[in-house]
């Protein structure tokens, strides 16, 4: 089987769509399942291997969120002679952008079915990139265009419990599939904290919380930054590790000279995701995350792989895998009672080597192979149902 995928954001540009991408094509493979991945052009980035098969199309600046590209879409209508060629089965969609129409006008052009993985609750942040807006307009375009883009799909694929309960309310009616972006376990092993600590000068009786992702002002990064200004009272010797970039940067180290916090947060940038970034997650004691917007939550899970505890909000995505708080804590949503939290756990150092051996068996659940093999089920029964009505996306069942 071979899949046409799509998408506004790839590597290098790190963020959880690019992973769950990256995941799922590699995961599909060993399911007969073969992709091509038609991604944007990055300034300055190094020649993919020809052997993953990606698509790079060339991209203007995007002035609102400078890490990101606009794909020319006449580049990708382009495409469609040579693409025909290739016998593919099915569209896959992964943004919301100019890789939904160029997908949509593709699957149209190659009579073929189409789906799209709704990997974003832009209702919830999309005001911090568009300012001179007032929220409740721009929440209402939010629902509005994302239900237009869901149904005319013939399938829509979710992370989570969150985002389908999301898109119901939203009036999406088209058939949804939750499937969440499974953890490759046997990439999250070994690492080595000892050495993460000593390289960047970190004391061995520092009690050290970790956060990684996109250092975006959706994340709301800014209460751990006043959950550690609580945690400092009880425990002096606390740091937060803020690793990774994002718009938001420049304001949160704003906020964290203005708390008077220098020795207690430290911003890494972007870590190498297959060493130094294993490294920084055995390095740490607790990974801590307040996002409310997550549709999944994946880095939590990868923490947890590595054995690390983790203590967060449940909010969206993040609820189904904080449910059983196995290898985890729920935080209340306000930098006190998250403190609180934290020093109870920071308090007991054999609580937190349990659990992060209950945190490694309960990322082993999240096998990145099953969901693959189900998302696998899903391609396979619209390509047929495509066959059978003679190519038409539009007969397909609903």
């Amino acid at each position: 089987m071979n899949i046409l995928m799509i998408s506004d954001v790839y590597f290098p540009r790190i963020n959880g769509v690019s992973t769950s991408i990256q995941t799922f094509r590699h995961a599909l493979a060993a399911h007969g399942v073969a992709s091509t991945l038609i991604a944007p052009e990055y300034p300055g980035a190094p020649a993919d291997d020809p052997a993953l098969d990606i698509l790079r199309i060339p991209s203007r600046y995007l002035p609102l969120d400078p890490e990101d590209r606009i794909m020319r879409a006449g580049a990708i209508r382009a495409l469609a002679p040579r693409l025909r060629t290739r016998d593919y089965d099915l569209v896959h969609i992964h943004t919301p952008f100019v890789a939904h129409y160029a997908g949509r006008a593709l699957a149209r052009e190659l009579e073929l079915p189409c789906v799209a993985t709704c990997h974003t609750f832009f209702e919830e942040y999309l005001f911090h990139y568009v300012p001179f807006l007032p929220r409740a307009v721009l929440r209402a375009a939010a629902r509005r265009i994302t239900r237009s883009q869901c149904n005319d799909m013939d399938a829509v694929v979710v992370p989570s419990t969150a985002m389908d309960e999301v898109l119901g309310a939203y009036g999406v009616t088209q058939p949804r599939a939750i499937l969440p972006t499974g953890l490759p376990a046997e990439q999250f092993v070994g690492g080595d904290g000892a050495a993460f600590r000593q390289g960047h000068g970190i004391g061995a009786e520092r009690r050290v919380l970790l956060y990684v992702g996109r250092v975006a002002h959706e994340k709301n990064i800014g209460l751990l930054i006043g959950m550690v200004d609580e945690l400092r009272r009880t425990h002096p010797s606390a740091l937060l590790l803020i690793t990774g970039e994002g718009p938001a940067v420049g304001a949160l180290r704003a906020e964290v000279r203005r708390r008077h916090l220098d020795r207690h947060v430290c911003f890494l940038g972007y870590l190498e995701r297959d060493t130094a970034l294993h490294d920084c997650y055995r390095a740490a004691d607790l990974f801590v995350f307040a996002s409310h917007t997550e549709t999944q939550g994946l880095v939590l899970l990868e923490a947890m792989a590595l054995g690390t505890p983790v203590v967060a909000i449940a909010a969206m995505g993040t609820r189904d895998i904080l449910g059983p708080q196995s290898g985890c804590r729920i935080a209340p949503e306000d930098a006190q009672g998250f403190a609180a939290v934290v020093a109870e756990l920071l308090g007991d150092r054999g609580r937190l080597e349990r659990m992060g051996n209950e945190a490694r068996e309960y990322a082993r659940r999240w096998s990145a192979d099953e969901t693959a093999a189900r998302l696998a089920r899903l391609y396979r029964q619209y390509a047929e149902a495509a066959a059978q009505t003679g190519g038409s996306p539009a007969a397909l069942p609903s």
